[in-house]
């Protein structure tokens, strides 16, 4: 058996970081995420005039419920959806005027409903290029609450957004939902925010967030269970054994579920409230469909190792990874293609058949996802490299490292 350490959750740092900021008091953040999405999410708080003293172990945020501590800033959200869309909803809470800009691939992604929802609460908002995208300009004067309706079909951090930002509105917020992806992801924040001294009440499709003040707290970042994937996928498809410690039951993230799908597959997995271990199966993985609207971001992780499965592997109703940091259905799609092996897509599908991939230099799209699944391909073909290996940085910068243990421990 071998033990993995995995850094701390980046979805879980990023509220973290928002509810710290609302907060009265101050918050210390255990063991965050340090990566280029978490770090520019940090400095986007500081850009906004919030106190953030970042320590290997640690990050220490003094909240500031009246809202940013200046009265103009100019943010750049570098890659990071969540401090792209996250940051606006906070300072629009405030008073000031706040500029956001993001890198070209960011610029691409949608905010339109979220940037339409904070509109229909009355804040001043202005796109300084394509509508509904960055960059984008917010003149804060607070925001009074209301009634709104939601279409999160495409993102839940659309949903996310608004319900942070909803105890710092000056009547609360009723968010009825028409759609919703990655259920779970909203979880996490529901359960964060009630650490943080705020009872969401859910009433079937609509949530109701009081305006009430987040009270500061001391929160341990549980490590990230999407990169934990590539590591669980390296066992199941190896046949060994690889245990994740502080990822069990108790984990707020779904993606600690792509477990269970490497056990529908064969592997045996063991879950306990603080661990995680998948012992691959001797006799090779076997094929699955699956829906994984709710885990979508291990999709790449089960593509990669798809081909070495005994029959087809399906993976259904995930077209939101179209909009991630690539279309990563495309992505995986090509980079399976490349080494041979037969692969169909729909709209929202894709089914990859049994193969013996070969060796190809691997098209990232700078997307940390597809580079980190891939590298997991690697373990049993030779020759796969990836044309842009530095593109982890985004959310494991010890990535190919810590790969590259396994590897020794392994003997691969």
């Amino acid at each position: 058996m071998t033990l993995v350490e995995i850094p701390g959750s980046k979805s879980v740092t990023a509220r973290g970081l928002f509810l710290a900021a609302a907060a009265h008091g101050t918050t210390v953040l255990g063991r965050p995420l340090h990566s280029d999405d978490t770090e520019g999410f940090a400095e986007g708080l500081v850009k906004l005039g919030y106190r953030v003293d970042r320590q290997p172990e640690a990050w220490t945020i003094e909240g500031r419920p009246a809202g940013p501590g200046v009265a103009s800033a100019d943010v750049f959200c570098r890659d990071g959806a969540t401090t792209a869309r996250f940051l606006p909803a906070l300072a629009a809470a405030g008073t000031g005027t706040f500029a956001f800009d993001a890198s070209d691939q960011m610029r691409r992604r949608p905010l339109g409903p979220l940037t339409d929802a904070l509109q229909e609460l009355g804040v001043d908002l202005e796109f300084r290029g394509e509508p509904g995208h960055h960059p984008l300009t917010v003149r804060a004067n607070g925001i009074k609450g209301g009634e709104l309706t939601l279409d999160a079909g495409l993102s839940s951090q659309f949903l996310t957004a608004l319900l942070l930002v909803g105890p710092l509105t000056a009547e609360g917020l009723r968010i009825t939902v028409t759609d919703l992806v990655s259920v779970p992801y909203v979880e996490i924040t529901l359960e964060m925010m009630r650490r943080f001294g705020v009872d969401v009440r859910r009433e079937g499709q609509t949530f109701v967030v009081p305006a009430q003040p987040y009270q500061a707290c001391e929160y341990p970042v549980e490590p990230d269970a999407s990169t934990a994937s590539y590591f669980l996928a390296a066992a199941a498809v190896t046949g060994r054994t690889v245990t994740i410690p502080g990822l069990g039951s108790d984990a707020l993230q779904g993606d600690v579920k792509f477990s269970d799908v490497l056990r529908e597959m064969g592997a045996h997995v063991e879950l306990t409230p603080d661990s995680v271990t998948v012992a691959g199966p001797s006799d090779g993985l076997r094929g699955v469909t699956v829906n994984m609207r709710d885990i979508s971001d291990t999709v790449p992780t089960l593509a990669a190792i798809a081909p070495f499965a005994s029959g087809p592997v399906r993976i259904e109703d995930v077209y939101n990874t179209r909009i991630k940091e690539c279309d990563r259905l495309d992505a995986c799609e090509e980079n399976l293609r490349a080494m041979g092996i037969e692969v169909e897509t729909g709209r929202d599908w894709i089914e990859i058949q049994p193969g013996e991939p070969t060796g190809t230099l691997v098209t990232c799209r700078r997307d940390h996802r597809i580079a980190m699944a891939f590298s997991i391909t690697g373990l049993l073909t030779e020759g796969i490299t990836l044309d842009d290996p530095d593109c982890v940085k985004k959310t494991f910068p010890g990535f190919h490292q810590a790969l590259g243990a396994l590897r020794e421990s392994w003997g691969i």
